[in-house]
């Protein structure tokens, strides 16, 4: 019988990659979106057409508001960083970083999976090629992880629950690489920070320079649609 698995999917290369991942070790994937107050918003319509494409047995949003902190690039009026180049990326911690994110959406998944019976929750975060999020990092995951074991009902029964993080020290040529041999289509995939009223990616942020140098780093073009850049 094959297990079941709550994968967090953001219909960005990362969560789309992992997703298919999922499916490939033979889970049958719950997939989990999130309506957060985004600027990014039209990633949800990726997401949608990932979970589609990859089989999601069953793709839920769940809407958060976290406009009402602000505090970050992507819920709040500030300008979204951008730069010439993935060099000038940096580990330092970016405006573009969401308080508490990632603990929130674990949240989410954890619930998820108690209610579909899944042992297993799979994330896209990622520790070499990103933006020095805090909550990106091995040591964060392996603290929820432990929480979550002593937080719910499966837990304390003795059904231990897994967070898996296949992306965690993978560079993200590595990353298009593994998607590419699993027949990912990027195509339908949403990585930009401040896309245009299109969709189209701006080039500059931090994840559209990631993204690009990932692709020309494995080989390959990126098969979304960029601004003039």
């Amino acid at each position: 019988m094959k297990k079941t698995a709550v994968v967090l999917l953001s219909g960005g290369l990362d969560s789309t990659t992992v997703l298919a991942m999922a499916k490939d070790q033979g889970f049958d994937p719950y997939t989990l979106s999130f309506s957060y107050g985004q600027r990014h918003s039209v990633e949800l319509e990726s997401a949608q057409k990932v979970a589609e494409s990859l089989g999601s047995t069953r793709h839920v949003v769940g809407n958060i508001d976290l406009r009402i902190f602000g505090g970050s690039a992507l819920t709040s009026d500030i300008d979204v960083p951008k730069h010439d180049s993935a060099d000038e990326v940096t580990t330092d911690i970016p405006s573009t970083y969401v308080p508490a994110r990632n603990t929130i959406f674990l949240s989410f998944a954890l619930a998820y999976a108690e209610t579909v019976g899944a042992q297993d929750i799979f994330l896209g975060v990622n520790a070499l090629d990103y933006s020095g999020y805090p909550d990106c990092r091995p040591e964060f995951i392996a603290a929820y992880e432990a929480m979550a074991n002593l937080a719910t009902k499966a837990g304390v029964e003795g059904t231990r629950l897994s967070i898996h993080t296949p992306l965690m020290e993978m560079t993200k040529a590595q990353i298009v690489t593994e998607g590419t041999r699993l027949g990912v289509d990027y195509s339908i995939t949403s990585s930009c920070y401040d896309p245009d009223a299109s969709g189209r990616a701006c080039g500059h942020c931090d994840s559209c320079l990631l993204r690009l140098r990932g692709f020309e780093e494995a080989g390959l073009s990126d098969p979304i649609e960029y601004q003039a850049i």
